[in-house]
C-alpha cells in the first residue's frame, strides 16, 4: 500500500540542516541517506560505539558523545542554521539492559537529559525522538495504538518510556517541541546498499537468522509458549527505509503536526500486520532458498510476546504508510550482507 495517499502540508523547505544524533548507526545512517536524497542536509553526531564512520562519508561528521557540551556547542557554532534534531543515539539490546541496567539508564536517560539541555541552550525547537514500541503493554490480541497502556517490560524499554515522559515535561516548559516516533521491529537495508546492519553480532531475529543460515545450524526461537497463534512471539516488522521515509515526512510536516496547543505527541511506525517469529522464519526460508531449521528455546531475559500497531495516526498526520513487505526487508538484508564486507572490510567473515 502506498504511503503517499495523504499529503500533509510540507512546512520545512528543501535544503534544511538536521542534526542526527546516532547518525552513524543502522537507523540513523539510513535516515541521513533518505534526507540527502530528498535535498536536505544531515549533520552527524556519533560516538562510534556501534556506529560506523564509513556511513558518514560526504556528510559533516562529529565524533563525540551526546552529553558533551563542548562538541555540541561547536556543532551549532559551525552550523547555526540547523533547524531540527533527530535523536537516534541509544543502546538497544534488551538482555544486555537486564544485565547492566545502570549502564543503560546512564547512556539512554541521563545523557539524553544533558543532550536536550544543550539543545535548548542552542535554540533548538524541533526534536524527533527515536522511541520504541517495546514501551507498550499489549492488549489481548497483541495490538496497540498510541493510547494503549504504557508498561515497559525491560530496562531498555523503560529507558525509552522515561525519556518520552521527560521530553514531554521539557516541551511544556521550553520552546522545544517533540515528536516521539515509536518504532516496531526494523529490518532491511538502504535499497541503494549504502548502509545496513553494522554490528558484528546482531541481536535481533533477522540477524541471528542470517547467522544460523550461513553456519548451517538451527535457529533458536526464544520463547515458544506465548499465547499467540503458534506459540512464538509476534512482531511488526517494518523496513528501515520506510522508517527513514517517516522521519523525512515528520521533519517536513513538523510544524503542522504540532500546530496549536500541542507541544509533544507520539506516532507509531509499523506495518499494522503481526508476524510471528515462526512465520518470519518461513518467509526467510522462501527468500533464502536453503531452509533453516528451528530450535525451540527458552525466553531471554526481558523478552515479551510482542505487539503490532493498529494505529492510523502516521497516515493521518504524516501521510505515511509502510510500503515494503516483510519479504522485501529480508531480501534487502540478505543483499546487504552480501555487500557488507566491501563497505566494512573489518567485518569480513564475521557473520
Amino acid at each position: 500500500m502506498s504511503g503517499r495517499c495523504l499529503n500533509p502540508v510540507r512546512v520545512v523547505v528543501d535544503g534544511v540542516k538536521t542534526l542526527i544524533a546516532g547518525g552513524a548507526g543502522f537507523i540513523g545512517s539510513t535516515i541521513a541517506s533518505c534526507l540527502v536524497d530528498a535535498g536536505h542536509e544531515p549533520v552527524i553526531l556519533d560516538n562510534l560505539v556501534t556506529g560506523r564512520r564509513e556511513f558518514c562519508a560526504g556528510k559533516p561528521f562529529y565524533e563525540g558523545d551526546i552529553a558533551d557540551r563542548t562538541v555540541l556547542d561547536r556543532i551549532f557554532a559551525e552550523h547555526p542554521d540547523i533547524a531540527a534534531v533527530v535523536h537516534c543515539a541509544a543502546l538497544i539490546v534488551v538482555p544486555e539492559s537486564v544485565r547492566h541496567p545502570i549502564h543503560y539508564y546512564r547512556e539512554n536517560v541521563a545523557k539524553t537529559l544533558e543532550f536536550v539541555d544543550h539543545l535548548v541552550a542552542n535554540g533548538v525547537t524541533r526534536l524527533l525522538f527515536s522511541s520504541s514500541a517495546s514501551i507498550y503493554r499489549p492488549n489481548g490480541d497483541f495490538t496497540v495504538d498510541e493510547d494503549s497502556a504504557i508498561a515497559g517490560m525491560s530496562p531498555y524499554a523503560r529507558t525509552k518510556q522515561i525519556v518520552e515522559e521527560m521530553l514531554a515535561d521539557i516541551a511544556v516548559a521550553t520552546p522545544m517541541r517533540v515528536l516521539s516516533l515509536r518504532y516496531f521491529n526494523p529490518i532491511g537495508a538502504d535499497p541503494k546498499m549504502r548502509t545496513g546492519l553494522q554490528v558484528p553480532s546482531p541481536s535481533h531475529a533477522l540477524g541471528k537468522l542470517i547467522e544460523a543460515h550461513r553456519a548451517g545450524r538451527p535457529f533458536p526461537v526464544t520463547g515458544v509458549d506465548y499465547p499467540t497463534r503458534d506459540g512464538s512471539g509476534i512482531r511488526d516488522y517494518v523496513h528501515v527505509w520506510d522508517l527513514a521515509d517517516a522521519h523525512l515526512r515528520a521533519l517536513e510536516t513538523f510544524d503542522t503536526v504540532l500546530a496549536g496547543e500541542s507541544r509533544s505527541t507520539a506516532i507509531n511506525l509499523g506495518t499494522g500486520t503481526g508476524t510471528t517469529v515462526l512465520e518470519f522464519v518461513e518467509a526467510f526460508n522462501r527468500v533464502a532458498g536453503t531452509p533453516v531449521a528451528v530450535l525451540p528455546s527458552p525466553r531471554r531475559p526481558g523478552d515479551q510476546a510482542g505487539a503490532y500497531t493498529r494505529s492510523h495516526r502516521a497516515a493521518r498526520l504524516l501521510g505515511w504508510r509502510a510500503e515494503h513487505s516483510v519479504t522485501d526487508g529480508i531480501r534487502d538484508t540478505l543483499a546487504w550482507f552480501e555487500r557488507r564486507d566491501e563497505i566494512l572490510p573489518d567485518l569480513a567473515g564475521r557473520r
